[in-house]
């Protein structure tokens, strides 16, 4: 067993669109077999591993299963346990990791596949409500980004507001592009606080929201929601021979990503999500959750994450978006119900 994990181990890490599909069918056979409670739901559906001969017939596990199991594919520690936020009155998401180095490959590898090498960026983060809790995967994310730009200037913000805008100051004053990855509220404060005097920020440089409100703020839709963020922040031209009115709004970036899952997606310009390597998005049917949508109608997220090779791969979340024929995809908000659907399967026959 431990031959084969590290055999799918070592092909995932390089991983492209023309192998994805049978490596994935790899990982299905191997996860069937060596994680019980995958296994046990494949039982329960009467789905056997030697019927499944494409990726769209391989079994969803519900994105609910991480609140209620340990999820893990053979015998290992963890060397840290990633939680998703919540409330007391609601039970969190585990995701345990096996190798903080695997976590940092495929997290390096998506982003700089889209937008270059984290050393050309100052990587600053805006994340309080992320900060504010332990067991963040973003945080521990962000902060390999902020070790490998390997500048002085990078850094975590919490609340000092004040202080970000000085270093903001500093890197236009310079005509350093930067990476300012932040959580939607708190970016939506700081473009308010610079709306009588925006930033004007350097070619290249990245604005991008984690999404949430995270009950601070009143929900928007992501065109408000960048268009209110961008209010803040200008982009200086590259084309002085131009008259440069000021007017036009910057481009805000988006990040897909969650507790669940160990690989990103990135969309620019308020656009589609682009996948990493590791990661394949699919809908599935609203009434039908064992059908893939191929007609570019909205359906439900289904996400395959190569790189939970030593958790679940293949994962049914409560998004709702819409696939392309390029494997872009677009999230349009969230399922009406919650956790109602969970893993019951699983206690169908208790």
């Amino acid at each position: 067993m431990m031959r084969q994990r590290d055999s799918l181990a070592e092909k995932i890490k390089t991983v492209d669109e023309l192998e994805f599909e049978q490596l994935a069918l790899d990982v299905f056979n191997y996860q069937a077999r060596c994680n019980p409670i995958y296994a046990e739901f494949l039982q329960l559906l009467r789905v056997g591993p030697e019927s499944v001969s494409q990726i769209a017939d391989i079994p969803a596990l519900p994105i609910a299963c991480f609140k209620q199991h340990i999820l893990r594919t053979g015998s290992w520690p963890s060397v840290q346990v990633f939680t998703s936020s919540g409330t007391s009155q609601t039970q969190t998401s585990q995701h345990w990791l096996r190798s903080d180095p695997w976590y940092k490959h495929h997290a390096r590898r998506a982003f700089e596949q889209q937008y270059g090498p984290l050393e050309s960026f100052v990587v600053l983060a805006l994340l309080p409500a992320y900060l504010e809790r332990q067991g963040s995967s973003l945080v521990f994310m962000v902060n390999d980004f902020i070790q490998v730009s390997g500048r002085a200037e990078s850094g975590f913000y919490l609340y000092d507001q004040e202080e970000l805008i000085k270093k903001l100051q500093l890197l236009e004053a310079h005509n350093q592009k930067f990476l300012l990855l932040g959580v939607s509220f708190a970016l939506l404060d700081l473009a308010e606080a610079l709306a009588s005097d925006p930033i004007r920020i350097p070619e290249g440089s990245i604005i991008m929201e984690t999404g949430g409100m995270k009950g601070r703020r009143r929900e928007l839709t992501r065109a408000e929601l960048h268009r209110q963020i961008s209010q803040g922040f200008k982009l200086e031209r590259s084309d002085t021979d131009q008259p440069d009115t000021g007017e036009k709004p910057i481009d805000i970036h988006s990040e897909y990503g969650m507790t669940e899952l160990l690989s990103q997606a990135y969309a620019p310009k308020a656009g589609r999500f682009s996948c990493a390597p590791s990661l394949r998005v699919m809908c599935r049917d609203l009434t039908d959750p064992f059908r893939i949508r191929t007609d570019g109608k909205t359906g439900a997220i289904n996400c395959i994450d190569l790189a939970n090779l030593d958790t679940v791969s293949f994962i049914a979340t409560d998004d709702l978006g819409k696939v392309y024929p390029d494997g872009s995809f677009e999230v349009l908000g969230r399922m009406d119900y919650s956790d109602t659907r969970g893993c019951n399967l699983l206690y169908a026959q208790a």
